[in-house]
């Protein structure tokens, strides 16, 4: 198995973890802070969806890896919005829990 490959394999557990407890929580409360989270969980799970595309060698035409690509930039654009989303979204239901 390829290292990159592995490395991916390995990044989507605790991804997935955060995506499956997301939605447990939607399940359960929908409020803007759940919503916060699972979009930050929807986007950190595109990194990973880049990322394998880029060990697999899958559209090779997206550039994957390579600097100033559209990969580059959408793999860059769900990692920032990913670590955005998700801490706001888990900070407001921590505060929103302090207060009852």
């Amino acid at each position: 198995m390829d290292a990159a490959l592995f490395k991916v394999l390995l990044a989507s557990l605790p991804v997935g973890l955060l995506l499956g407890g997301s939605l447990i929580s939607l399940s359960k409360d929908r409020t803007l802070a759940v919503y916060l989270q699972v979009a930050g969980a929807l986007c950190l799970s595109l990194v990973i969806a880049a990322h394998l595309c880029e060990a697999l060698r899958w559209f090779p035409a997206m550039a994957w890896g390579e600097e100033h690509s559209a990969g580059h930039y959408l793999d860059l654009a769900s990692a920032v919005f990913g670590f955005t989303l998700f801490p706001a979204g888990y900070l407001l239901q921590a505060l929103k829990r302090r207060r009852i």
